[in-house]
């Protein structure tokens, strides 16, 4: 056969398992759908501006594992991701921490902060939660939930809290201390020259070929390699022969604006039930060399049901899907050259830096 491995899909999974399998010396052809490599993490330079084509990324992490694969093979620049929610007029600062607590009940410290959250935890009395609601309300009582949870959730959904399980929100952590960095991680960063850059840069000296759909002509595919790695929709791949695995979907609006920027920080999530989209990206924000002051672009992230013919982003991991993944996963097992890897083939929802390192790991094994 002309080549060792045939890599459906050019993500963060299949990219590294390319560049992987080509450092040991095999032939690797890679498959991509769209126009570009790279699947959500896919950007483009606009005026300047390196626009997140399928949502904002961040890459963030504490395996020094992977976040040596990612500085090995593009320069990153630090990042700190300090997002912010905006309801009914007033910013609040995310996570929820000192500054969130001052914000929302004056508060100055932590035992202050502590003893308001815990006497509106009590007043609900909730001892054995039944919905989100009420998970969210016996952990951070009714004031956080009010302002910061329950719009975002019920959009991020599409149904009310009351009608989702409680496991969906197994915590919610509470910093008492005054920091608004999002992540806990070691690493965090971003990409110089975006992320379409970096995936590039792992492609190097393989052969690539966009926009070919391998389910379309899978036989032709498959026999030109011992074997295939896909990447895609594991149901997908079997034809839906055991049913539909559920996923919810994200709708994106992109406008450009002449004005030198838009909102205070980068990520600014909406958690009242209006306005319809959860959040708004300003992609300059993310890039400390953009120098662009005259024009600025921001998308609006609309939480969408998924259909065929709209992009899968988030699995729902209920007992039922749960079942019908396993059941799939035990229909490739049939199948000695085929290997799944990636969140859609494995249904799960990955991280970059889990992606790399279940890759990593895919990669030595193979």
């Amino acid at each position: 056969m002309e080549y060792d491995y045939l890599i459906v899909g050019s993500g963060v999974t299949g990219a590294t398992l390319a560049y992987c399998l080509k450092q040991k010396g095999k032939k690797v052809l890679v498959l991509e759908k769209r126009e570009q490599v790279g699947g959500n993490v896919a950007t483009k330079e606009i005026d300047g501006i390196h626009v997140h084509l399928y949502g904002p990324h961040i890459f963030h992490c504490s395996d020094k594992r992977a976040w040596d694969f990612l500085t090995a093979h593009t320069e990153v620049d630090p990042y700190i991701n300090t997002p912010m929610a905006y309801y009914k007029g007033n910013y609040y600062n995310m996570p929820f921490n000192m500054n969130t607590f001052h914000q929302l009940f004056g508060v100055n410290t932590a035992e202050e902060a502590k003893k308001v959250i815990g006497e509106e935890v009590a007043k609900e009395g909730i001892k054995e939660p039944k919905n989100l609601e009420e998970q969210a309300l016996s952990l951070v009582g009714r004031t956080i939930y009010e302002t910061l949870i329950r719009g975002y959730t019920e959009k991020q959904w599409g149904r009310k809290a009351t009608e989702l399980p409680s496991s969906i929100i197994k915590r919610l952590p509470l910093r008492f201390e005054y920091n608004n960095n999002y992540f806990n991680d070691t690493y965090q960063g971003q990409p110089k020259g975006g992320y379409s850059q970096w995936i590039e840069n792992l492609l190097e000296g393989i052969e690539v070929r966009l926009n070919v759909d391998y389910l379309q002509d899978k036989k032709k595919w498959d026999a030109m390699a011992e074997k295939t790695i896909y990447t895609g929709r594991l149901d997908e791949y079997f034809g839906f022969c055991l049913g539909h695995l559920e996923w919810r979907s994200l709708r994106f609006e992109t406008k450009k604006l002449e004005m030198d920027s838009f909102q205070p920080v980068a990520v600014v999530n909406y958690t009242d039930r209006e306005p319809a989209y959860t959040r708004i990206a300003e992609h300059k924000m993310f890039d400390c060399h953009c120098k662009n002051h005259e024009s600025t672009i921001i998308t609006y992230e609309y939480p969408d049901s998924f259909e065929e013919g709209k992009i899968p982003y988030y699995t729902i991991n209920d007992e039922k899907n749960s079942k019908l993944a396993e059941a799939y996963a035990e229909l490739a097992k049939k199948e000695p050259r085929l290997i799944l890897a990636g969140r859609l083939a494995t249904y799960r929802y990955l991280d970059m830096d889990d992606a790399i390192l279940a890759a990593l790991d895919l990669a030595e094994t193979l």
